[in-house]
């Protein structure tokens, strides 16, 4: 991930909208806002791309590294942390599939920054397992999880920094459901 360019492009174009449908000077930031949906989800994708590659890292390096004579992968607690990655990660994946199929239909987006919020935040969570089960080399630049660990921390910001999401966006939808 390391960084990237945005360029947002001519936006108008001879004083007309430049999109089809016209009608869409002055309303750039409610296009702006309903994009962020279609991103949030995005995101969660990206965050379970994270988390399976950060898992598949954590179970070979289980299975290649020795400790008192017996690979990793054979100890309790390393297989409790796979276990535990694994689970997390399908219920991560099947989450954010859903949320795609129901915005594939028009709706979901509520869902989207549910997935967001969540996914992002168990992408920080399996990333650090996987950092864990590579103990002190999981901090070193050779093996891919530091990076996967660090990638994952942004995942939290990109397209609505977590707690903003879960007070300005989800929290005010369900109140909205409410009343």
């Amino acid at each position: 991930m390391h960084s990237y360019e945005t360029e947002l492009g001519e936006l108008v174009r001879g004083g007309r909208p430049s999109h089809r449908g016209g009608g869409g000077a002055g309303k750039g930031f409610y296009f702006q806002m309903a994009g962020f949906e279609n991103g949030r989800i995005q995101t969660a994708a990206r965050a379970v791309g994270l988390m399976q590659a950060a898992y598949d890292a954590a179970l070979e390096y289980a299975r290649t590294r020795v400790v008192f004579g017996e690979a990793i992968i054979n100890y309790e607690l390393t297989r409790v942390k796979l276990a535990t990655m694994a689970a997390i990660i399908q219920c991560a994946r099947q989450f954010s599939l859903e949320v795609a199929r129901q915005m594939g239909r028009g709706g979901g987006a509520l869902e989207a920054s549910m997935a967001k919020a969540y996914v992002c935040r168990a992408a920080e969570w399996v990333t650090r397992e996987a950092m864990q089960i590579h103990g002190g080399m999981g901090y070193a630049e050779e093996y891919p999880v530091s990076r996967y660990f660090v990638d994952a921390r942004v995942l939290s910001i990109f397209e609505g920094a977590d707690e903003t999401l879960c007070l300005k966006v989800i929290a005010r939808r369900l109140l909205e459901d409410v009343r």
